[in-house]
C-alpha cells in the first residue's frame, strides 16, 4: 500500500531544517515512484544548509535536500517499461531535456535545462518517496547494499573524472584531497588500471583510509612536499593553493582534471602548463556513468560501504549535514528516510 502522505526533511532557510508532511508524488507517464531507502549527504547539501545558496542557485522557497539516493520501485507510470515494482534501484539525480544540442551530442550533464535533485527549485531525496524518470533509475544487484547503491552518485563523479583524465593501465595518478570524492576517485583510478595512485590530504585518518582502499602512496602535505610526477592529476580538494601546487608536479603532456569545488578562481601556474603542454579541464557532474559505477561497486573493485561512518534517520538530517564539522572521523554520512 502506498500512502497519500509522506515525511520530508525541508530546508526552510539558513540553518533551519524541519520534518514536514507532504503528498507522495504521483509518477508521470515515464516515471517510477521510488521508496527511498538511503541518501548520502554531500558538501553541496551542507553548503545550502549553511549559506542558502551555491553560486547562482539560491534557496528562495522551502527545499528538500539530498541527491545521492537509492530505493525500491513501488509504482510506475503508464508508459514505463524498464522496471517492475520491487526492483531496487540507484537514482541518477539529474534529468535533462533530451533534445538540446548538448543532450543530442551525449553531453547531457551540460544540458542547460537539466532538473537536478536538491538544486533550487527542484526538491531532492531527503524524504520517503521520490518520482524519477525510468531512464535515470538503474537496477542494482541484491548483493549491493542500499547505502552502496546510493553512493553510486559520488562514485560516478570519480568515474567521470577518470574518464576525463584518460586514466588507464599503467597511469600514474595524483589525487589531491582524501574526502569522499577523492577516495572514490582513488579506487576508480586503480580499477581503471593505474599502476600508481598517490593521495594527498591534511587528515591522517583519511590518508590511512586511502591506503586501505588502494592508494599506493599518501602525503600529509602539512609535513611533506609532494615528491611524485603524475601523468594525471585529479584535483578533489577544492583548495586553490593545493591545486596550484599539484599542477606544478604534473609531467610533460599530462592531464589535470579539476573536480573539487573551491573558490571561483584558481592561480594557474601558466608557464608550467604551457611549457609542458598540460591539458586542464573542469568537470560538471557526469554522463553515462551509472552502469560502470554499479559494475565497479558490485564486483568489489570499489568499496563504497567502507566510506560510510555515520547514519541518521529522517529526523536527524540536521545532524547529518553537520557531522563533518563536529567529528573529524566523519567521511560519508547517510540518511535513511524510512527510519
Amino acid at each position: 500500500m502506498i500512502p497519500e502522505k509522506m515525511r520530508a526533511s525541508v530546508l526552510r532557510g539558513v540553518g533551519d531544517v524541519v520534518v514536514q508532511e507532504r503528498p507522495v508524488p504521483e509518477p508521470g507517464p515515464r516515471e517510477v515512484l521510488v521508496r527511498v531507502t538511503a541518501v548520502g549527504t554531500c558538501g553541496s547539501d551542507t553548503h545550502y544548509y549553511e549559506h542558502g545558496r551555491i553560486g547562482p542557485f539560491v534557496v528562495r522557497e522551502p527545499l528538500v535536500l539530498g541527491h545521492e539516493a537509492a530505493g525500491v520501485v513501488v509504482a510506475r507510470g503508464a508508459e514505463v517499461s524498464r522496471h517492475e515494482p520491487g526492483q531496487r534501484v540507484s537514482i541518477e539525480p539529474g534529468v535533462p531535456c533530451f533534445v538540446c544540442a548538448q543532450c543530442r551530442a551525449g553531453r547531457y550533464n551540460l544540458c542547460p535545462d537539466v532538473r537536478f535533485f536538491a538544486t533550487p527549485p527542484v526538491d531532492g531525496a531527503f524524504c520517503e518517496y521520490v518520482a524519477v524518470h525510468e531512464e535515470f533509475a538503474y537496477a542494482v544487484p541484491d548483493s549491493m547494499t542500499d547505502e552502496a547503491a546510493a553512493l553510486c552518485e559520488p562514485l560516478s563523479v570519480g568515474v567521470w573524472a577518470c574518464r576525463k583524465g584518460g586514466v588507464g593501465p599503467g597511469s600514474r595518478v595524483l589525487v589531491t584531497g582524501a574526502g569522499p570524492i577523492g577516495l572514490v576517485a582513488t579506487q576508480t583510478a586503480r580499477a581503471f588500471g593505474a599502476s600508481e595512485v598517490v593521495v594527498t590530504d591534511v587528515n591522517p585518518r583519511r590518508l590511512e583510509l586511502a591506503s586501505e582502499l588502494g592508494a599506493t602512496g599518501t602525503v600529509d602535505v602539512r609535513e611533506s612536499a609532494i615528491d611524485f610526477e603524475p601523468e594525471v592529476l585529479l584535483e578533489c580538494s577544492g583548495a586553490p593553493r593545493a591545486a596550484a601546487d599539484a599542477i606544478r608536479r604534473v609531467t610533460r603532456a599530462g592531464r589535470v582534471v579539476l573536480v573539487g569545488m573551491g573558490g571561483d578562481e584558481l592561480p594557474l601556474p601558466l608557464s608550467h602548463v604551457q611549457n609542458f603542454e598540460i591539458e586542464v579541464t573542469g568537470t560538471f557532474r557526469y554522463a553515462n556513468t551509472w552502469p560502470t559505477a554499479i559494475a565497479l561497486a558490485a564486483s568489489g573493485a570499489v568499496d563504497l560501504d567502507r566510506l560510510v561512518t555515520h547514519r541518521f534517520g529522517l529526523a536527524g538530517v540536521e545532524q547529518a549535514l553537520t557531522a563533518s564539522a563536529r567529528d573529524e572521523t566523519a567521511v560519508k554520512t547517510v540518511v535513511r528516510p524510512q527510519e
